[in-house]
C-alpha cells in the first residue's frame, strides 16, 4: 500500500502551509521505519517559495539518529493512498515521524538516495522538484532507520513544501 506525507500537518480548512528551511542544515520532513518493517520509496519531492539567499541543496537520506521533530499523526499526516487501507505502521513522535526539527542530532551513518543544488539566482533553476524512482532503482530504508529529507539554505531561508511517497516492505 502507497502512503505519502508532507513536512506540515495534512491540510484540512486551510491549505498545505510551506514551512521555513532556515539558514543552516534542517530537516524538514523524517520518517522512522518500525522494527518490523522497512520503506520503500516511490517518489519524493519538494517546491520552494523563493529562492535562497545562496546556493543550497536538498538531500533526501536514511541516517541512523533521529532528528528532533514536531510529531506527525498517523492517522491523518501520513496519508493511505489506498482509500480501504490501513494506517501506517510508521513510528510516530518528536524523535521518530514528523516535520520541521529544531535538532538535527549527531549523525554517524548516512545512506544518500538523492541530492538537488539549488540556485540562488531566480529562474536559473528550479523552485521544484518531483523524482520517481523506478522499479528497480527504488531505495530502502532499512528497519529502525530513519528517511530525511533535509535542506540546506546558508544565507537566506526559503519557504519549503515538501512530500514522500513511500509503501511498506517486509
Amino acid at each position: 500500500m502507497p502512503y505519502t506525507t508532507w513536512n506540515g500537518p495534512a491540510p484540512t480548512t486551510a491549505a498545505l502551509a510551506s514551512v521555513t528551511t532556515g539558514t543552516a542544515i534542517k530537516t524538514m520532513l523524517q520518517l522512522a521505519t518500525p522494527a518490523s518493517r522497512m520503506i520503500q520509496i516511490l517518489e519524493w519531492g519538494f517546491s520552494l517559495d523563493d529562492p535562497p539567499g545562496a546556493d543550497g541543496v536538498i538531500e533526501l537520506l536514511q541516517t541512523d539518529v533521529a532528528a528532533t521533530v514536531t510529531a506527525h499523526v498517523a492517522a491523518t499526516g501520513i496519508v493511505n493512498l489506498d482509500p480501504n487501507g490501513t494506517t501506517s505502521l510508521l513510528t510516530v513522535g518528536t524523535s521518530a515521524t514528523g516535520y520541521t526539527a529544531t535538532a538535527e542530532g549527531t549523525i554517524t551513518a548516512t545512506r544518500p538516495f538523492d541530492a538537488v543544488s539549488l540556485s540562488s539566482v531566480s529562474g536559473e533553476s528550479g523552485l521544484s522538484y518531483v523524482r520517481t524512482f523506478m522499479p528497480d532503482d527504488r531505495p530502502a530504508v532499512a528497519v529502525s532507520k530513519f528517511l530525511r529529507v533535509r535542506a540546506t539554505t546558508p544565507t537566506t531561508a526559503s519557504d519549503m513544501r515538501c512530500w514522500v511517497t513511500f509503501q511498506e516492505v517486509g
